[in-house]
């Protein structure tokens, strides 16, 4: 997998638990708060900014 297939790749899996995260309704889910750590990290190490890709803080 190249570096901008593995960008895709998490930047597609970012938006989607942004939008659970939005659809949760305030709720506190561990679990998905951590996924999105991850992959924001992941994507911070491939130089992107997911500053601009977050929905819900």
């Amino acid at each position: 997998m190249t570096t901008e297939e593995m960008k895709t790749y998490f930047i597609e899996n970012y938006s989607e638990l942004q939008a659970i995260k939005q659809d949760n309704g305030g709720h506190e889910n561990k679990t998905l708060d951590y996924r999105i750590k991850v992959i924001s990290a992941k994507l911070a190490s491939l130089g992107v900014n997911v500053e601009d890709l977050t929905l819900v803080k």
